[in-house]
């Protein structure tokens, strides 16, 4: 922060009062994975395994790049995967065994399902 500019009490995050540009109203149909990234944020939490403050203090520390750069989904599922290590769900290295496991099936459902 230079001489010349004053803190005004906001986080880069915090955009609540000031213009943002127009916001887009039209639907979207949700992808399947981003439908699997809700529920799996409404059944962790429903098993106390992290609150919505737990989600959106990651979410916030996350920092200004991956907000300008990472989908909502993105950043959520970011959070939610973070959240669930801290809670002691699975570690880092047994979340690694498990994609190496997933990636081995196919890069599609189709490839999955015909094995």
């Amino acid at each position: 922060m230079t001489e010349n500019t004053q803190f005004d009490g906001r986080r880069w995050h915090d955009m609540g009062g000031t213009a943002a540009g127009p916001v887009p109203t039209e639907q979207h149909d949700f992808s399947l994975w981003e439908k699997r990234v809700d529920a799996l944020m409404i059944i962790a939490s429903g098993k106390g395994h992290f609150t919505v403050d737990g989600l959106r203090r990651v979410l916030e520390d996350m920092g200004e790049e991956a907000f300008e750069t990472m989908t909502y989904y993105e950043r959520w599922i970011a959070s939610v995967n973070q959240n669930l290590i801290e809670a002691g769900v699975y570690t880092t290295a047994e979340l690694a065994q498990r994609m190496t496991e997933v990636a081995a099936r196919g890069a599609s459902y189709g490839e999955a399902a015909s094995d």
